[in-house]
């Protein structure tokens, strides 16, 4: 949690300094002000954060429980949730080959989870902690594509908002979580090359960030996810390669069978975009 605080709490500060810089040389940075503790501000924009920081908490603790090979299939449900949020919250539905795609995945996290159960290395905490994390991000992404319509578009304005919800919602966690102690009495606390090793990992967030919302604005929740998957199954080849983990092959045939269907739904996702599309400009021709 601390770590997380670290990098929220960079970032907010970033941002503030460049809203500041922007009214003191306009001419060469261009960021909107505003009040995060404005009473508007904080009910359109607080719930995006409470995910947030649910997502990252989340996160971190399943990566704490099960190894970083084990964690592409423990995040696997993050396009599930997106499938059943986007209906109870958008009244989007989902077409049976896009059903399909997800009964895939479904079956290769159930497939994971029984190999690492045999492997004797499944851990339960882990699991849920992963499966949380899913139903968090899906969330967070769907919230964030709303709440930038409440501020204009501006992803510099609601990462600056969000950060700075984040970084006090990250004290009582890490009060709860009992790292204040652990902090405190770390040997290299006050260590240049420890603070250092946390500056870089600050700007790698604030940069991820950035391109996040940017991603979300430009094209959606689902479009982020799946972009996600992707990103954990590369993790997982290289994490059994880093580490030198032997796997059997089911546990890679689970793996394989959560990319295809993620693939396959991002395929099909893509191709019924097309067509409605096309449809509305034949409409729009008549």
């Amino acid at each position: 949690m601390s770590v997380a605080l670290f990098q929220t709490f960079i970032t907010a500060l970033i941002c503030f300094v460049l809203i500041q810089l922007s009214a003191v040389f306009p001419q060469y940075f261009k960021f909107t002000p505003g009040n995060p503790f404005q009473a508007h501000v904080v009910k359109d924009v607080l719930p995006v954060s409470v995910l947030f920081t649910a997502m990252i908490a989340t996160n971190n603790l399943c990566l704490k429980y099960v190894s970083v090979a084990f964690y592409y299939v423990g995040r696997s449900l993050t396009t599930i949730f997106n499938v059943i949020f986007s209906y109870l919250i958008l009244s989007e539905k989902t077409s049976c080959p896009s059903l399909l795609c997800c009964f895939m995945i479904i079956f290769g996290f159930y497939l994971g989870v029984d190999q690492e159960n045999l492997a004797g290395s499944l851990s339960v905490n882990g699991t849920i902690f992963g499966v949380t994390s899913s139903l968090s991000l899906s969330l967070y992404s769907i919230f964030i594509k709303r709440v930038l319509a409440t501020i204009n578009q501006d992803v510099w304005l609601l990462t600056y908002y969000n950060n700075i919800y984040s970084t006090i919602l990250f004290i009582p966690l890490m009060l709860l979580n009992g790292e204040v102690v652990t902090l405190w009495e770390y040997s290299d606390l006050f260590a240049p090359k420890f603070w250092l090793l946390m500056s870089v990992g600050a700007l790698c967030g604030f940069t991820i960030g950035i391109f996040t919302s940017l991603q979300i604005k430009y094209t959606s929740a689902l479009t982020h996810n799946i972009s996600g998957t992707a990103k954990a199954c590369v993790q997982t080849i290289l994490a059994t390669y880093w580490y030198q983990e032997m796997k059997s092959f089911l546990w890679w045939t689970s793996n394989a069978i959560v990319l295809i269907g993620s693939a396959g739904y991002a395929r099909v996702k893509q191709l019924e975009m097309e067509k409605k599309y096309k449809s509305a400009n034949a409409y729009q021709k008549v």
